[in-house]
């Protein structure tokens, strides 16, 4: 830290300079087929979608309002998101230890993970879920350092817009109950009205989306909920969850944050209510996902919300616990590294996201993830469209339908023709715009997705193979079909559900 700045300061300095990087990358960078699916959502705002809340679509609707439609308008709310979440761990170490450095470091550590980094710039559910996690640690701080009951009702609109991000919210209404219960002088908050009082206001926010499931057979729980179902359990996808977190936290931050929660669990570190504040936040939703992983495989980003707690625990392992012998050498070895870590892997994966910088080949899980090479392949099935005079463009993915609907010229219709419930919310196609479509099928290409579109058009003839490339490399290829002439006997439920 620069001698001549309070820790305030520097943090603030450091965290502008590492949102300043995402900034950049972001706007060079193709999108996800996941970010164009919520930005159509954007279009379309809404109480809930199928396949989460709503929050993600708010955050993207704000950002393009500002900034346009780009890739940097699309991803800029999710990147602003990094400064409340922000301020609130770092307004949380410092009302929790009243210690600025402590508080500095937690800020810095937030934002050197690969899982903010990154995880705000690809535009998901989870940035503005981390925020609203980050918000709530930091009031149930204030009502454990202010005993003023009116703050339970901040906790609960913090915990109501974390249920309109993400389900996985429902977690921590099980993580602040033992926080009550474990810890005795807080237990006189369970006879008073305040804490049921904040679950009121987070069910009250949470409303419209329990209106849309009401309304659409509750197609959004059945389909997260359903992920709880156990078939068999397998030792496979642990094997996968450990070395995802260790990247996403980035080597250093994973170290102190894992040393600094086995401490606290032993007892060590501040008081007993403080300890048990970050180890509710991060224990219940790591638990739940490593017994999920025994049955089923878990993406990493879905342990986002606890890296504000797990940014602080670190923190403290870095500057107030004492540490003896290979402990110390390794938490003082992870303290010094972890700045130049973060930003050195946060860098390469941008550089290699935006500009594919390493020969990967056409394995490359950043080119196939991201639209590289989208911006030639949707012109060339523009030419196509018009040289036959297609009139849409259909087809059997919800990806294919995001990226071509983002980056097809404006106007142009885009339809998927099955999976109508991800569309529901979206204005209904006019059927005569479909009479003939070029259907264009990626690399997700079978017998039966081809099939549901013969079903639905009398001819369906093979028209070329259009490669996607990045830098010369290939990376998949796209089929396009012409589909002429929609059967009329056939009910498309795309055309005839009523919107």
């Amino acid at each position: 830290m620069n001698a001549g700045m309070s820790p305030a300061r520097w943090t603030s300095v450091v965290v502008v300079a590492l949102i300043s990087m995402r900034l950049v990358i972001a706007a060079s960078t193709p999108l996800h087929f996941d970010e164009a699916y919520y930005w159509l959502w954007s279009k379309n705002l809404s109480g809930g979608y199928y396949d989460h809340p709503p929050a993600v679509a708010f955050v993207i609707r704000f950002g393009t309002m500002l900034v346009g439609d780009g890739e940097l308008g699309v991803r800029f709310g999710s990147i602003l998101l990094a400064l409340p979440m922000t301020w609130a761990v770092y307004r949380t170490a410092d009302i929790l230890f009243v210690n600025q450095r402590i508080a500095m470091n937690a800020a810095v550590f937030l934002n050197l993970t690969l899982m903010v980094a990154v995880g705000t710039i690809i535009v998901t559910p989870d940035a503005p879920l981390m925020t609203a996690t980050a918000l709530m640690l930091y009031f149930l701080a204030k009502v454990f350092s202010t005993r003023s009951g009116a703050w339970w009702l901040a906790v609960g609109a913090a915990a109501g817009i974390a249920l309109l991000s993400k389900y996985t919210a429902l977690l921590f209404g099980v993580s602040i109950t033992l926080w009550l219960v474990l810890v005795p002088e807080l237990r006189r908050w369970l006879l008073t009205p305040w804490p049921y009082f904040g679950g009121a206001v987070a069910i009250a926010l949470f409303v419209p989306t329990l209106a849309w499931n009401a309304q659409h057979d509750w197609a959004s729980f059945y389909k997260q909920f359903g992920r709880i179902h156990i078939d068999d359990f397998t030792l496979r996808y642990m094997a996968e969850l450990l070395p995802a977190q260790v990247g996403l936290a980035t080597p250093p931050v994973f170290f102190l944050g894992t040393a600094g929660l086995f401490a606290m669990l032993c007892g060590r570190g501040s008081t007993r209510s403080t300890r048990a504040l970050l180890g509710v936040m991060v224990c219940p939703t790591f638990v739940y996902f490593v017994w999920h992983s025994l049955h089923a495989r878990v993406q990493g980003n879905w342990l986002g919300p606890i890296y504000p707690a797990f940014a602080i625990i670190a923190a403290v392992a870095a500057e107030d616990l004492d540490w003896q012998g290979l402990t110390k050498r390794l938490v003082d070895h992870s303290r010094h590294w972890a700045t130049a870590t973060g930003v050195g892997l946060f860098a390469l994966i941008g550089l290699q996201a935006s500009l594919g910088v390493i020969p990967l080949g056409p394995g490359d899980p950043t080119a196939r993830a991201l639209a590289a090479g989208f911006h030639e392949l949707a012109a060339t099935i523009e030419v196509t469209r018009a040289r036959l005079g297609a009139t849409a463009i259909i087809t059997t993915s919800y990806a294919a339908t995001a990226w071509l609907s983002y980056y097809m010229p404006p106007g142009t219709t885009v339809v998927q023709i099955n999976d109508r419930i991800r569309w529901v919310n979206m204005p209904p196609p006019n059927p005569n715009s479909l009479e003939r479509a070029i259907y264009a099928v990626g690399p997700d290409a079978d017998r039966y997705r081809i099939e549901i579109v013969r079903a639905r058009y009398r001819s369906l003839e093979h028209v070329m193979d259009i490669p996607r490339m990045r830098r010369g490399i290939l990376i998949d290829t796209y089929q396009l079909y012409l589909a002429d002439g929609l059967a009329s006997d056939i009910r498309d439920p795309l055309i005839d559900q009523p919107h």
